[in-house]
Order: structure tokens, then C-alpha cells, then sequence
């Protein structure tokens, strides 16, 4: 039980993150980027972002776990976490279409509702 709540708390936080406008579009323009990443640099000037403002939303998704940062000298390289990405991506599509017991139950009274319907045509 508690390994599931941690799960979501985990998902829940990188879906959080990601459910502001200006860091979706700064994490959309890293996985854009590729495995080489931008650095820090680019990505102010790209998005238009003073250097404040963007530090904030990084720091934002690195504790989310979905940007990853490397110091290279003086400049530091961004670049999308995609295997955390894949996990958010798994997370939601794992159970997809499953139903659930209640539903199952619901499907089977629907299903002979209209196997009833058919039949009386």
C-alpha cells in the first residue's frame, strides 16, 4: 500500500510541475533538444525567460526528476530526464482499459441490456 501512495506522490509531483504553461514548454523544448540538452543560456533566450524566472521552473522540474543538470566549466547543461518521462507516460497507460470491478460488473448488465435489445428487434 504504502509503495503505491509513494508512486503517486512521485507522479503527482512531476505532474504538478509539469502543470505549469511556461515549464511544460521549457521541459517541451528540452525533449525537442535531444540527449545533447541546452544550457541555460539558450533556453533563457529561446523562451524569452530572465535568468531568475527560469531557474525557478528548473529547479521546479529537477525535483520533479525530469530535467537533469550537468556543469560543464561555467555553463550548465540541461537536458530532458526521458527516462523519468517514460515512467510518468507508463504510469498512465499501464491500466488503461482494464476497467475496474465496479465497472466490470456494470459493463456485464449493460452488455445484457443490449444483447436483450438485439434479441427483441
Amino acid at each position: 500500500y504504502f509503495g503505491i501512495m509513494n508512486t503517486h506522490k512521485m507522479h503527482a509531483k512531476a505532474f504538478a510541475a509539469l502543470g505549469h504553461e511556461t515549464r511544460l514548454e521549457l521541459f517541451l523544448v528540452l525533449v525537442q533538444a535531444g540527449a545533447a540538452g541546452l544550457n541555460v543560456g539558450q533556453i533563457s533566450r529561446m523562451l524569452s525567460l530572465p535568468p531568475s524566472t527560469l531557474a525557478h521552473h528548473l529547479t521546479m522540474l529537477v525535483q520533479a526528476e525530469l530535467v537533469m543538470q550537468v556543469r560543464k566549466g561555467r555553463t550548465v547543461i540541461c537536458r530532458a530526464h526521458y527516462a523519468q518521462m517514460d515512467r510518468l507516460i507508463e504510469y498512465l497507460t499501464k491500466n488503461c482499459c482494464t476497467g475496474t470491478l465496479n465497472n466490470e460488473d456494470a459493463d456485464a448488465a449493460e452488455m445484457n441490456s443490449l444483447e436483450k435489445e438485439i434479441s427483441d428487434v
